[in-house]
């Protein structure tokens, strides 16, 4: 029997420090077919880069957050089975294989990576605390990676769910609406590493805007999940 084919997407904004080493090192996964890079209107060579490591890139003209830039990534892909990357994973990239293989087995309909536990002292959980009662007010299903943008999926989920939604909220949308269509998901522990922001005013700016976009798609789920079937 022939494995479903795998494209990698990775939406990009301004990733010109890691993007060739993220590229790079998933290239290194055997079961990928197509790398696409979404070059989110970066101010960078962050394009440039991902073209040298080999990846196939599409250029934004117009930044669309996040998740317009995995819906593009999505409708451009040829693979039945997705893997869904940030830009600044850098060498650790190549952990993505473990997110891949419960998909392509048939044991998850899709992953989601559990990063270790951080050594840099960031925020005070009150986004992830946020993101966690949603999900399982909306679910019933216990998460401890709601926020994490690693995952893997089949391409029916990725359709039955797109558009993605924009902005911070993506991660904990796309979990409830994949968990309420009936789909099996899956945490799986990695040691992946990213850019993390920590204490000072730049790294509460972010986690502000992350509570206020999570805050919002938990909203917008509070008015519309009646329209979507529940398990």
């Amino acid at each position: 029997m022939n494995k479903p084919s795998v494209s990698v997407i990775i939406p990009a904004h301004n990733e010109s420090k890691y993007i060739f080493q993220t590229v790079s090192a998933v290239k290194n996964i055997p079961e990928i077919n197509e790398i696409i890079v979404v070059d989110d209107s970066s101010q960078d060579d962050t394009a440039l880069k991902a073209e040298q490591a080999g990846a196939k890139v599409i250029k934004l003209t117009k930044n669309l957050g996040k998740g317009g830039a995995l819906t593009r990534g999505v409708q451009e892909a040829s693979g039945e089975v997705l893997l869904l990357l940030d830009g600044d994973l850098g060498n650790t990239a190549g952990q993505g294989r473990y997110l891949l293989l419960p998909v392509l087995d048939g044991r998850a309909d899709m992953t989601v990576a559990r990063f270790p536990r951080s050594k840099k002292k960031a925020g005070f959980g009150l986004v992830k605390g946020l993101a966690r009662a949603g999900i399982r007010f909306f679910t019933g299903l216990e998460t401890e990676a709601p926020l994490s943008g690693q995952r893997a999926m089949t391409r029916s989920v990725a359709e039955a769910v797109m558009p993605f939604a924009s902005g911070y909220g993506v991660e904990v949308g796309l979990t409830i609406k994949v968990a309420r269509l009936g789909y099996k998901i899956m945490e799986v522990p990695v040691h992946m590493t990213h850019a993390e922001t920590g204490r000072d005013w730049a790294g509460f700016k972010h986690r502000g805007k992350q509570f206020i976009h999570v805050a919002k798609e938990l909203i917008s789920c509070l008015f519309n999940y009646r329209r979507l079937p529940s398990n």
